[in-house]
């Protein structure tokens, strides 16, 4: 039992590795700090679905973080608006220009939208302020 166990993790390992959209972990905010950081001298952009707070930090790559407070709901509806932000920001994470700290927030209509839906206007409001290329034209 043991052995197919393990063939299982590797075998999902393997996938997770070629899947480019995913988000490695030296990429998250992983520690409070770095979140309060932004959040006490970071530039706000409030959309309709969500709202971005960004750091630029001349010091490497994007970092990405994302926060749904727990006055949004019980914990499976804030773990969904995890896993919503993850997939909008995953669509996007390639355009983002290099030495970013980004924090995103759902507001709370976001909470019932899409992950494409939050990705098109992740989209807008970058673009706007000039976080992001332009979006690439339709295949």
């Amino acid at each position: 039992m043991r052995h197919l166990q393990g063939a299982k993790s590797s075998a999902t390992e393997g996938a997770r590795d070629a899947n480019s959209s995913h988000v490695p972990k030296v990429s998250r905010l992983r520690k409070g700090r770095e979140f309060d950081e932004i959040f006490r001298t970071g530039t706000r952009i409030n959309g309709e679905l969500v709202r971005i707070l960004y750091l630029r930090d001349n010091g490497g790559g994007v970092t990405f973080g994302c926060a749904v407070g727990k006055k949004q709901g019980k914990a499976h509806v804030r773990t969904r608006g995890r896993r919503i932000l993850r997939e909008a920001f995953r669509g996007i994470s390639g355009r983002i220009t290099e030495g970013m700290k980004i924090i995103l927030m759902l507001q709370d209509r976001g909470l019932a939208s899409k992950s494409t839906e939050i990705q098109r206007e992740l989209e807008r409001l970058m673009t706007r302020r000039k976080l992001i290329t332009k979006c690439p034209a339709p295949q």
